[in-house]
């Protein structure tokens, strides 16, 4: 019985695995719910402040932003959003796959790149194809805060202020329902009336300005660009949790399934050998 007692520690060996698979599941269930009440909190003020943003650029200022201006730089920003922990199913490979499509065309464009990473696996992904990271930021834990965030942004939003740099990307994965997420690459500066969502009215806007256009718009846009990262990574951290809790799912019904195979195995191997014994008997006794 050296098989049937293999069998039954493997058995024993994908319970176990089954056990720790159901509670991380259900870790992620609990965590899911609350990363998504925390987006879905964020979206008024980004929406919000997306819709004034827009309406600026369709306004005729008297002064113009240098997030609204576009320059001949041959370096390019990416800000890539991943999670810290793997086991999340393929979310992070997707977002890693749009993210090295838009290096390529980056590089084939014979424009150089200069990252920043959100997470522990960007980190690691950036540093493996080479691209220079000039800030990253880790372990951010189960909640996003802006105060975190904002030090590593700033080096690129301060390059593409300067002129060093013509463009910043933002990669994350957008949260569409629990069954869904879907990954994003999106151009982040220069700031663009039509990539903008503006209110739809019929006159057109223009605002008075206190205590003058400069100081206003410079805050303004700062915290515009400032909440769509916050509001990427609220909602990447939402869509890791959902990702989790599926893919621990999709692992602990995989493991019954292997249970149960391996069960059928360990049954039909003991029944052969109580079969051998009892042929074996019998013919003992007939020789007898």
């Amino acid at each position: 019985m050296a098989a049937g007692k293999e069998i039954r520690g493997k058995i024993k060996s994908v319970e176990n695995t089954k056990k720790i698979t159901k509670a991380m599941e259900m870790v992620a269930a609990s965590k899911m719910r609350k990363a998504q009440d925390r987006m879905r909190a964020a979206r008024p003020y980004s929406e919000k402040i997306r819709n004034v943003a827009a309406n600026l650029g369709q306004a005729n200022p008297e002064y113009t932003h240098p997030f609204m201006k576009t320059n001949d730089a041959k370096t390019a920003g990416v800000i890539v959003v991943t999670t810290d922990k793997g086991l999340c199913g393929g979310m992070n490979t997707n977002v890693l796959r749009a993210v090295t499509t838009k290096l390529r065309e980056l590089q084939g464009a014979g424009v150089s790149v200069e990252a920043v990473a959100i997470g522990n696996k960007g980190l690691g992904f950036l540093n493996r194809v080479g691209a220079k990271v000039v800030s990253h930021v880790t372990g951010l834990g189960d909640t996003p805060h802006l105060d975190k965030l904002i030090g590593p942004v700033k080096v690129l939003l301060d390059a593409y202020a300067e002129g060093r740099i013509n463009a910043v990307y933002l990669g994350y994965t957008k949260f569409i329902n629990t069954m869904k997420q879907e990954s994003v690459l999106e151009q982040l500066l220069p700031l663009s009336a039509d990539k903008m969502v503006a209110e739809k009215t019929e006159h057109g806007w223009d605002y008075i300005y206190e205590p003058d256009a400069q100081a206003v718009i410079d805050d303004l846009l700062v915290r515009y660009v400032e909440s769509l990262i916050y509001q990427a990574v609220a909602e990447n951290m939402a869509s890791e949790q959902s990702a989790r809790m599926v893919a621990m799912k999709a692992a602990t019904d995989n493991a019954g399934s292997v249970i149960g195979e391996l069960k059928l195995v360990y049954n039909k191997t003991r029944q052969a050998a109580i079969t051998k014994e009892l042929s074996e008997i019998v013919s003992g006794a007939a020789a007898v």
